[in-house]
């Protein structure tokens, strides 16, 4: 009972962490000159506005699903997209792994949400175990 609940405040905590952090991401894309010349660098420039609208949308998915888990499946998924996305694209460009390490360490907590939230709140489609 005490992990369980362990790690249900873990993934509140992940996912509000998740949310400010992607609202701030998706908001430097059309603000920051930093991550304007980075999608220059990455070779994704025409991809800027489109990724900073999903980073913000996650992002404030991330913080209403606190409350609502059908959103923060979503968010969460989406988000992992993003990130892995986003390690493939670092990996191409040849990027060194502490340059990385920022978009592994959201695909893992974005993962982690999703898969949590998953397991709490299974699809219609698959059956439950009677223990439950």
């Amino acid at each position: 009972m005490f992990l369980i609940k362990t790690l249900c405040y873990l993934r509140s905590v992940s996912s509000i962490i998740s949310g400010i952090s992607f609202v701030f991401f998706g908001l430097a894309c059309f603000l920051s000159d930093f991550f304007i010349n980075e999608f220059f660098r990455y070779g994704l420039s025409e991809f800027r506005i489109l990724v900073g609208i999903l980073e913000v949308l996650g992002g404030v998915g991330c913080l209403v699903g606190v409350f609502n888990n059908k959103v923060l499946l979503i968010a969460s998924l989406g988000l992992s997209i993003l990130m892995i996305m986003g390690v493939l694209v670092r990996i191409k460009i040849n990027d060194t792994f502490y340059q990385t390490a920022p978009a592994i360490f959201y695909f893992l907590l974005n993962g982690f949400i999703f898969f949590h939230t998953l397991k709490k709140n299974p699809p219609p489609f698959r059956k439950r175990s009677t223990r439950e």
